[in-house]
């Protein structure tokens, strides 16, 4: 079970986008939480582990995350980013995470996967 952190919402997506440059699942534990939900183009991923497990796959493919902007109202942080990956040229993104206690309970993302199915 995840424990309560006194991050703002700021510093946990900048944790979260820490963890993803370095390939490091682990830390995502520290950032997600345990009923986090991910609702995407590619898909909609519930619960701590299987979004852990979905961003291990992703991080097969990732080279680099690029964060061009990151806007903060309250505990919603959307962050737009570049997302180099092996499988295409830099895709634009926008995530819109929620986060509650220090931990991110939703994101949406928001991006045309064309590049990377097609």
């Amino acid at each position: 079970m995840t424990t309560t952190t006194h991050r703002t919402p700021a510093d946990t997506m900048t944790a979260y986008f820490d963890a993803w440059r370095r390939r490091d699942a682990g830390s995502l534990y520290d950032v997600l939480a345990d009923d986090v939900v991910f609702d995407g183009p590619m898909g909609h991923v519930e619960g701590l582990e299987d979004n852990v497990a979905s961003l291990r796959g992703l991080f097969g493919i990732v080279t680099g995350v690029t964060i061009r902007q990151v806007f903060v109202d309250g505990p919603e942080v959307a962050t737009i980013y570049d997302l180099h990956t092996t499988e295409a040229e830099p895709i634009s993104t926008v995530n819109w995470s929620t986060v509650e206690n220090g931990r991110v309970t939703r994101i949406r993302a928001v991006f045309d996967p064309r590049p990377l199915t097609g």
